[in-house]
């Protein structure tokens, strides 16, 4: 088995986030200017992999404060969740809030993308990034342990689990839990049973 960063060993809790954010596909919401819209996250006691506690919050966002139908249509999420929101701020207090119980608990997410948007919205905020400097790409590591040459998007990496997506795809609170359930994959001793590895 591949071996996992010391990181995991350490923590008795994962704590696996998905964010969704403001978009566009017309370039009107640059990268540099997109906000978190919703926060999903599990929280995973480290030795069984099962899911002890979760979180959802929408949020309102103040730079672009209005969806793009792009955006809504890729997330399901509407004008009205966000608008009746908190801000950013109020949010990543209730997240603190919560996953203080949990601690030491190690950030997972599916890529980088994640964390880097968390540090995004708090430099905009003036809020300190809370989860240090410890990060587990789920991306990368599904595919070191399951010793694939390649990444895979989370659907893919379901499918070749042997899994099929539950609730939404593109909605926060589904794409953690469902990030959840291949931790085993991930970070626990199964195997995918496909032969071919190219």
């Amino acid at each position: 088995m591949h071996q996992l960063p010391d990181a995991v060993s350490a923590s008795s809790h994962l704590l696996v986030i998905d964010l969704e954010a403001t978009c566009c596909n017309q370039k009107t919401v640059p990268r540099h200017e997109m906000e978190i819209i919703e926060i999903g996250a599990v929280i995973v006691a480290s030795e069984s992999l099962q899911a002890v506690s979760e979180f959802q919050t929408f949020i309102q966002p103040v730079r672009h404060p209005r969806l793009t139908p792009f955006c809504t249509e890729l997330t399901s999420i509407t004008q009205n969740d966000v608008s009746t929101a908190v801000r950013f701020p109020q949010a990543l207090d209730a997240l603190i809030n919560w996953s203080r119980e949990y601690e030491p608990f190690l950030f997972c997410s599916w890529g980088d993308y994640d964390k880097s948007q968390f540090q995004q919205d708090c430099r905009y905020h003036g809020r300190e990034y809370p989860f240090g400097k410890e990060h587990l790409n789920l991306k990368k590591q599904f595919s070191l342990t399951q010793g694939y040459p390649r990444k895979f998007g989370m659907t893919r990496a379901l499918k070749l689990t042997g899994l099929t997506l539950e609730g939404t795809h593109h909605r926060g609170i589904d794409d953690a839990r469902n990030m959840v359930r291949m931790l085993p994959w991930i970070v626990g001793d199964l195997k995918v049973a496909d032969a071919a590895k190219s």
